[in-house]
């Protein structure tokens, strides 16, 4: 036991201040089972900070060398206990839940969005969608410069981010081109089943595992995508709840699915980007982008039109800040938080949908557009919580 202790004691006293200089000596201790060896390997390291201290304490106590002066236990153990609290103190504590929390946020925001585009009349949706980069690049530019993040960002990720930009953008379009051609419900639930396009893309261009559930979840997504748009050949004369003619349905439908593998693939883009890239340099890339190609866009098609009153102009800029609101808390979302939980947490998109267009424009849904929906929503949640239960069975 008097060996033991006196281990022990040393290395308390790992700092030792003699006169001077001062020496930092480490002990390791090579013991499989002291009890049943009898005894312990010992090496020791020094390391001489400063002026000529004795290699050995047994010199020192043979009164050839400097008497040496330890600190006494207790404070050794303190000053452990404040370099410890500032290591704690320098790392960035992430609130539990709070990756759930941005997805949320940015769920409503983008319902909201979606209600504002379908109340604007007489406005192209490319027109609408280069009016919401315009502002979004106002809104940024200042962040931009108060971060301190530059306006091109690290090299190595200028071609994630302007795939950002190029994808994210046009999944945008067509989804508000959708919103436009078909019931408000129908659009957003067709452009939700990106999470399941999303786990495919992600096994191919990120060499995650795809399982066979993901094909049945892809089916089923499929299913519900079919249910919503009621093709002639499977459901002949089916016409009941769309909106205007069929071939304006069958547009929106084309566009909302065209939008959600463009939504599927920024997914992936942002995934692979990570946190080495500011999240207002990610919306910074997406509104330059998105605003140069709509300005191209609109003036060959030759649809730039002005607003037709001050209402519609405010909502065109509430639009804007609603989408810089719901990039940014998106963006925060992938970052701090898997994939799946947020995928899982944006079903509220859906269910927002069908409230939206019931409260601010008196359709009730079709028993089509709810069974599709149906499928859409367990396809997507069943993906989210199919990874979740993958990634923590490897945790």
């Amino acid at each position: 036991m008097g060996d033991r202790d006196r281990d022990r004691a040393a290395r308390e006293r790992a700092l030792c201040v003699e006169d001077g200089g001062v020496a930092v000596v480490f002990h390791r201790v090579d013991s499989d089972d002291d009890e049943e060896s009898g005894g312990d390997e010992r090496t020791e390291a020094r390391i001489q900070l400063q002026g000529n201290v004795a290699d050995d304490a047994g010199g020192a106590r043979g009164g050839g060398g400097r008497n040496a002066r330890c600190p006494p236990a207790a404070w050794c153990f303190a000053a452990r206990e404040e370099r410890a609290a500032g290591e704690d103190a320098e790392k960035p504590k992430t609130c539990p839940g709070l990756g759930l929390f941005y997805a949320f946020l940015s769920t409503v925001f983008f319902s909201s969005i979606a209600v504002l585009v379908k109340s604007i009349q007489g406005v192209h949706a490319i027109e609408i969608s280069a009016i919401r980069c315009f502002f979004q690049m106002l809104f940024t530019l200042p962040l931009l410069i108060y971060h301190k993040t530059g306006f091109l960002g690290p090299r190595d990720k200028r071609v994630y981010l302007v795939l950002r930009g190029l994808i994210g953008s046009n999944a945008m379009i067509l989804l508000f081109y959708a919103v436009q051609q078909m019931p408000l419900a129908d659009a957003t639930v067709i452009m939700f089943s990106n999470p399941v396009f999303t786990s495919l893309l992600a096994w191919i261009f990120l060499k995650e595992r795809c399982t066979i559930w993901d094909c049945v979840f892809t089916v089923f997504t499929i299913s519900g995508v079919l249910l919503i748009a009621r093709p002639p050949f499977l459901f002949g004369e089916q016409r009941r709840g769309i909106e205007g003619n069929y071939g304006n349905h069958l547009k929106g439908t084309i566009a909302a699915f065209a939008g959600a593998i463009g939504a599927a693939f920024t997914f992936v883009v942002l995934r692979k980007m990570g946190k080495s890239v500011h999240y207002y340099l990610s919306v910074w890339y997406y509104a330059v982008i998105g605003f140069v190609e709509c300005i191209i866009a609109v003036s060959v098609l030759g649809e730039w039109k002005i607003p037709y009153c001050g209402r519609d102009r405010w909502l065109l800029m509430l639009i804007a800040v609603l989408g810089i609101a719901g990039q940014t808390f998106l963006t925060k979302a992938l970052q701090i938080e898997k994939a799946a939980p947020v995928a899982l947490m944006r079903t509220l998109d859906v269910v927002l949908a069908f409230i939206f267009q019931f409260i601010f424009f008196n359709r009730a849904p079709t028993m089509w557009s709810l069974g599709g929906a149906l499928c859409v929503v367990l396809s997507t949640s069943g993906v989210a919580l199919q990874k979740w239960y993958s990634n923590s069975r490897k945790t």
